[in-house]
């Protein structure tokens, strides 16, 4: 039941923050043109830091065994959902297929992810959950930003090079490997900075739920194909291939976890800076994330009796 509430809770604060942009605009308090804005700031300023902030963590060299387990895991679970993710579209002609694809093969994982590990596996728990965020950054950042912006190829690592976001990645891993010391009068103002991604994020998804029809997105089938796939099949295949491969202990479960969460909050974002449905980007994050409430608590009970400590 603690599991179940703690993943309520969150939920619940999403939904508030979601109801603040759609009140905003819906009163009128915020035009519906300032969205382009807060977009921007949010994939140029506040992502950069909040990807490099994440990599500022401390680790203790007694589960370093068990950190590498947590690394090459969640690689493994990473490229399973990509695969099963473009098997899954194979053959899908829809203009809106590129935020699909990346609805489903990436997850919200920092926000939705990191505090029922911490509730249910403590700093050692948060330990692991950085090894799958750095992992899931290199994807995220790579394939999943070249899918979703069009880029290919030479096209694809031209546009890398003008992303802030790219150079820390890079600087994060150099940090977070070498283990360099980080000043706390620069900790700090980051830290402040990465405090806002998820109020943005929620907040232009409730924008967007303003000027959207829910109730014509409900009627999208495309929806229905996308929650299933993103909170049921591909959480499904990544336990049974772990067990199948014999992992058990915190290290896979917290991996597991991670990868079981809903659609990432930046869905919608992209889905606006790159001209797609923005309504199927905002519902997308809204549904899977109303129903991780059920999810998330079942694969986190599931995992506890097929992978035990």
């Amino acid at each position: 039941m603690n599991l179940a509430w703690i993943t309520a809770q969150q939920v619940l604060v999403l939904f508030i923050l979601i109801f603040a942009g759609f009140f905003s605009v819906k009163t009128g308090l915020v035009k519906m043109e300032a969205k382009q804005a807060f977009s921007d700031l949010l994939v140029h300023v506040v992502m950069p830091v909040t990807v490099l902030y994440s990599y500022m963590t401390d680790f203790d060299p007694a589960t370093f065994a068990n950190l590498l387990t947590a690394f090459w895991l969640s690689t493994v679970l990473v490229l399973a959902g990509i695969v099963i993710t473009f098997l899954a579209t194979w053959g899908m002609k829809d203009e809106d297929r590129p935020i699909f694809q990346f609805a489903g093969m990436f997850c919200n994982a920092v926000y939705m992810g990191f505090p029922l590990i911490q509730a249910l596996y403590g700093q050692e728990g948060l330990l692991y959950a950085s090894a799958y965020v750095t992992v899931y950054n290199l994807f995220f950042w790579t394939l999943g930003f070249s899918l979703v912006s069009g880029s290919r190829g030479k096209g694809a690592l031209r546009t890398l090079l003008h992303t802030p976001v790219f150079y820390c990645v890079a600087l994060g891993l150099v940090i977070y490997l070498g283990r360099v010391p980080i000043p706390e009068l620069i900790r700090q103002p980051m830290g402040l900075i990465t405090g806002i991604n998820t109020p943005i994020a929620m907040f232009i998804t409730g924008m967007m739920i303003a000027g959207s029809r829910i109730g014509q997105l409900l009627r999208d089938k495309r929806l229905a194909g996308l929650l299933l796939l993103r909170l049921v099949l591909i959480p499904a295949v990544c336990v049974a291939a772990s067990v199948l491969l014999g992992c058990s202990g915190m290290a896979a479960s917290v991996a597991l976890l991670l990868e079981a969460c809903p659609c990432p909050s930046i869905t919608p974002v992209f889905a606006l800076q790159y001209h797609y449905n923005e309504d199927f980007g905002a519902g997308a994050v809204v549904f899977s994330t109303l129903l991780s409430i059920v999810t998330l608590p079942a694969c986190a009970m599931l995992l506890m009796t097929l992978l035990p400590s």
